[in-house]
C-alpha cells in the first residue's frame, strides 16, 4: 500500500538584490513578484493525486510554523541566487522535526552543498521521481536519486498545477515548450544540464497548458521559459500555427514572451509567424560588442550577422528586444565598456541587463579556470548574504584583465545606459522602430482589462510614491501618442520597469565604487611582487 503525504512545496527567496526582480516595477502595478516557480508545480503535478499539497513562494509570502508542522515532508530546492534560503529552509524543517526533499538546479549542478537534505533528487524530475515516491511511499528515511542526463521524454511532461498559484501576486506565468540549447557559450550552464539538443513537447501538451491557464481565469502575459525557443526552429515553426488557431478562437486572451539567440533576426517568416501568435517581447543574449570575445567564448552566432541591423529586424516584426551583456571575459581589451554602451544606444536597447562574468558550476568555463588554477575559493558557494546575482558579485575568478578595469567598465556602462534621459530616450527610439502590426481578433476584453488595471493602479501609485518618475513616464507617452501609438502598449511596459532599473544601476554605482575603493586601498599597502592584475579574496 502506498505511503500518502501531506507536501509542503516551499519555493526559496532570491536574497539580496538582483536585476530580475523588478519588486519595485512590480509593486507600481499591483504585483508582488515577476514569476511564479513553474519548476516547482510542473514537480507538484508529478506527484500522487492522493497526496496533499500547499505550496509557499518564500517570494511573496510568509512560511509559517504552521505550515511545516502541517507537512509530512517538505520539498524545495532552486537556483544559485536562491542558495542560501534553500539552506535555511532545511534548518527550519529539520528543527522542527520533518524530512526534506531537494532539487533543482543548483542542487544538481553542486549536490554536496546540500549533503543535509534526506532526499536529493537531481536532474530532471521526469525520470526520478516515480522512484522517489516509491522510496518514500515504502518507508525510506533518506535517498539520492539521480536522472540521466537529456534523457527525460518531455512528452510526458504533465501540466502544471497552476490551481496552487494566486495569479495576482505575480506580473506573468510561466510554460515551457522545449529544453536544451544547440549552442555551445562556454559559460552557459543550459547545456550542462539540459544538453544540445532541445527536446519539444507537443502542441497538444502545450495548448493543455494554455487551455489550464485560460480555465482557470488568467489573462495576460504569459512567458516561454525555453533555454533558446528556437533551438528547434523545425519544431517551434510546426508548432506556431496552432498557438495562432488557439488564440484567435479565443482572441488573444495572452500575450507571449521568450527567449531566443540572434539568429532569430535572419528568419522573416518566423518573426512574422511569432508576432501573429502574439510574442511581444524576447530576450536575446548578446554579451559583448567585440568579435574577438564572441568567439574566444563560443558564442560564434553573433559574430555571423550584425547586430544592431538583426534588432532591427525583429523591432520591425514588433517584437521589443532584452538584451544581456557580460564584462569580465578573457579577451576583452581597454575600451570595451564604452563599446558595449554605444552598442546599447545605437541598438536602442532600452533594458539590458549588464552583468560581470560569472563561473558557474559545471560549466565550460569553470572545468578551463580550474584546469588553469584561477578559480576562486568557494566559487560555487553564494557567500555574500545571497547576493550572488553577477552584478555585484561575479569575478568569481582570476581575470586576465586588471580586475579594477573591469570595474570601472562596468561601472560607466551602467552609470551611463540608467540616466532617466538615455533609458527613455531609447524607449522612445524603440516606440518609432516597432512595427506593430494589427491581428484580427487580437481585441481581448479579459487581456485589456488586466492591462487597464495595471495602468490605472500605476497612475495613482506612481503619483503618490513616485511623482518624478510618473512625471518621465507622461511625458515618453506623449511622445509615443505623437509618434506611433500602435507601439504604447509595449512602450509603456518597458518603461516600467525603469521603477526597478533606476534605483537598481544606483545600488550597483555604489557596490562596484566599494570594490574599486578596496582595491585601489589595497595597492597602496600591497607590494608590487604579489599583484597579478587583480585583488584576490582572502
Amino acid at each position: 500500500m502506498r505511503r500518502q503525504a501531506r507536501v509542503l512545496l516551499v519555493y526559496p527567496r532570491f536574497t539580496g538584490a538582483s536585476f530580475w526582480n523588478f519588486r519595485e516595477a512590480c509593486t507600481l502595478i499591483g504585483a508582488r513578484y515577476p514569476a511564479p516557480p513553474l519548476g516547482l508545480i510542473t514537480i507538484a503535478a508529478m506527484l500522487p493525486q492522493d497526496w496533499e499539497l500547499r505550496l509557499i513562494d518564500r517570494n511573496v509570502e510568509e512560511l509559517s510554523d504552521g505550515d511545516i508542522d502541517w507537512a509530512d515532508l517538505v520539498l524545495t530546492g532552486g537556483m544559485l541566487p536562491q542558495q542560501v534560503d534553500v539552506l535555511h529552509i532545511i534548518e527550519l524543517a529539520h528543527a522542527a522535526g520533518k524530512p526534506v526533499a531537494i532539487g533543482g538546479p543548483d542542487a544538481t549542478s553542486s549536490p554536496e552543498l546540500y549533503a543535509s537534505a534526506d532526499f536529493r533528487v537531481l536532474g530532471e524530475a521526469e525520470d526520478v521521481i516515480d522512484a522517489f515516491v516509491a522510496a518514500w511511499s515504502g518507508g525510506e528515511k533518506k535517498g539520492d536519486f539521480l536522472a540521466p542526463k537529456f534523457k527525460a521524454d518531455v512528452t510526458r511532461t504533465p501540466v502544471p498545477r497552476f490551481d496552487l498559484l494566486k495569479f495576482s501576486n505575480y506580473t506573468f506565468i510561466g510554460v515551457q515548450f522545449s529544453r536544451g540549447c544547440p549552442f555551445t557559450c562556454e559559460f552557459c550552464d543550459i547545456i550542462e544540464l539540459y544538453g544540445r539538443v532541445p527536446r519539444t513537447k507537443t502542441a497538444t501538451q502545450i495548448l493543455a497548458e494554455l487551455d489550464a491557464l485560460y480555465s482557470l481565469g488568467y489573462r495576460g502575459h504569459v512567458d516561454f521559459v525555453d533555454d533558446n525557443l528556437i533551438g528547434n526552429k523545425k519544431a517551434v515553426k510546426a508548432f506556431l500555427p496552432t498557438l495562432i488557431e488557439w488564440q484567435r478562437a479565443r482572441h488573444y486572451p495572452f500575450e507571449f514572451s521568450t527567449e531566443a539567440s540572434l539568429n532569430l533576426a535572419d528568419d522573416k517568416a518566423l518573426l512574422d509567424l511569432l508576432a501573429e501568435a502574439g510574442f511581444f517581447t524576447v530576450f536575446v543574449g548578446i554579451e559583448s560588442p567585440d568579435e574577438e570575445v564572441l568567439r574566444a567564448t563560443q558564442k560564434k552566432q553573433n559574430t555571423r550577422r550584425d547586430i544592431v541591423a538583426s534588432i532591427d529586424k525583429i523591432y520591425a516584426a514588433g517584437i521589443v528586444v532584452i538584451a544581456g551583456f557580460i564584462l569580465g571575459f578573457d579577451d576583452e581589451t581597454p575600451g570595451s565598456g564604452g563599446r558595449m554602451t554605444a552598442l546599447i544606444e545605437d541598438a536602442s536597447i532600452p533594458v539590458s541587463m549588464v552583468g560581470l562574468l560569472y563561473a558557474l558550476p559545471n560549466t565550460q568555463l569553470t572545468t578551463r579556470l580550474e584546469k588553469e588554477g584561477r578559480l576562486h575559493s568557494g566559487h560555487a558557494v553564494d557567500m555574500d548574504d545571497g547576493s550572488a546575482d553577477q552584478c555585484v558579485s561575479g569575478l568569481n575568478f582570476a581575470t586576465k584583465r586588471p580586475r579594477i578595469d573591469i570595474l570601472r567598465d562596468y561601472h560607466r556602462v551602467v552609470s551611463a545606459i540608467y540616466t532617466p534621459q538615455a533609458f527613455f530616450g531609447r524607449v522612445s527610439r524603440v516606440g518609432r522602430k516597432l512595427r506593430v502590426k494589427h491581428i484580427k481578433g487580437g481585441f481581448n476584453w479579459g487581456r485589456t482589462w488586466v492591462d487597464t488595471r495595471r495602468f490605472l493602479y500605476f497612475t495613482v501609485a506612481a503619483t503618490v510614491k513616485r511623482p518624478k518618475f510618473a512625471g518621465q513616464m507622461a511625458l515618453m507617452i506623449a511622445r509615443g501618442l505623437f509618434s506611433n501609438p500602435a507601439a504604447l502598449p509595449h512602450m509603456f511596459k518597458m518603461a516600467i520597469l525603469y521603477a526597478h532599473l533606476g534605483p537598481f544601476s544606483q545600488y550597483i554605482g555604489r557596490e562596484i565604487s566599494s570594490q574599486i575603493g578596496a582595491i585601489e586601498e589595497a595597492s597602496r599597502t600591497v607590494p608590487d611582487n604579489a599583484w597579478e592584475g587583480e585583488l584576490r579574496p582572502a
